[in-house]
């Protein structure tokens, strides 16, 4: 390595994104030796005990805000193909039973595991191909429930940092947040970051939507990639290199994907970038306002946060399940 700090100044416990080899014939760095290849968690490799016991320190009142959104929501979906689930409630002799029908793991407050975006040819995470995860159960979504997914969380408020600026973020348009823009946030707010930290950013969509007539949200169902557009984080290289530098061991954010939409194809697919190469665990459409509210009344943006992922054999994504635990 040619840099043995990160960004803050602390030691670094990875390699420096630019000291990370590439693709071969690519210009993309991966993680895949970090670790080992036959690594299943990816940057949850960053959270052990040490560090769950140094977020249980921001912990000040003992409250509990849910991140997540009702399973409905987004109501209605935004992805023409993941159908409404349905919810069958069965009469026993002793009460009730009950079961979800058609219910995608991905279509409300959720994670994105390291089995659902590949680096093409190059395969998923670790290098592993269509044929690895066809006959194991390599890298399913329940080896992160196996480690523990919780740690100290870091609310970077865009939203608000952009507003009282006076320049609020507009929620269906493209705007991009650049590492610089999550930079003066972060320092606007008095937040620092360490190394294992779960970064959750704020952009005030979800709210948006939620607030929207149904007739404005219906029609939004089936526009992903056919002109849906939302703030998110800048796609290119930079903002990877960025998220890795900083050691985040997951990002988590209020709208439909993480990075913004439309996706620039000149700057690449951060999604690809993240969980393929880097083994970056990715939230979407979580609910933040509560969350908002109570860090900026306490003048502190850190909290204790936990994920109930999901342990499902295989699995590919999961409810977030997720609270700040204040």
């Amino acid at each position: 390595m040619t840099r043995t700090t990160m960004p803050t100044g602390r030691l670094r416990r990875t390699p420096a994104f630019t000291d990370l080899p590439t693709l071969p014939g690519r210009d993309e760095h991966h993680a895949w030796d970090v670790w080992g290849r036959d690594d299943e968690i990816g940057t949850l490799n960053l959270i052990g005990p040490e560090q769950r016991l140094a977020a249980a320190q921001a912990v000040r009142t003992g409250d509990m805000i849910s991140l997540a959104l009702p399973l409905n929501e987004p109501d209605p979906g935004l992805f023409d193909e993941r159908a409404r689930y349905r919810h069958l409630v069965e009469d026993t002799a002793a009460g009730h039973d009950d079961k979800l029908d058609d219910f995608y793991l991905q279509s409300s407050s959720q994670w994105d595991g390291l089995r659902h975006i590949k680096a093409g040819r190059h395969g998923y995470w670790g290098g592993r191909q269509e044929e690895d995860l066809a006959t194991t159960g390599v890298l399913g979504i329940d080896r992160w429930a196996d480690h523990g997914f919780g740690g100290r969380g870091v609310l970077v408020d865009v939203a608000a940092h952009l507003a009282s600026r006076g320049t609020p973020l507009v929620p269906d348009q493209p705007v991009e947040i650049t590492t610089a823009m999550l930079d003066e946030a972060a320092a606007a707010q008095g937040t620092t970051f360490r190394s294992g930290d779960i970064l959750v950013v704020r952009t005030g969509w979800t709210e948006w939507y939620r607030a929207l007539p149904p007739a404005h949200r219906a029609r939004l169902r089936g526009t992903i990639g056919a002109g849906f557009a939302c703030p998110g984080l800048e796609s290119s290289k930079n903002t990877a290199g960025y998220l890795w530098d900083h050691e985040f061991a997951a990002v988590a954010v209020d709208n439909v994907g993480v990075e913004v939409f439309p996706v620039e194809r000149a700057k690449g697919f951060l999604h690809r970038r993240l969980i393929a190469l880097q083994g970056m665990p990715l939230g979407e459409l979580w609910h933040l306002r509560r969350l908002a509210e109570v860090c900026a009344a306490r003048g502190r943006y850190d909290f204790l946060l936990v994920s109930g992922v999901l342990p499902l054999p295989r699995g590919v994504g999961s409810p977030a399940n997720a609270y700040a635990i204040v």
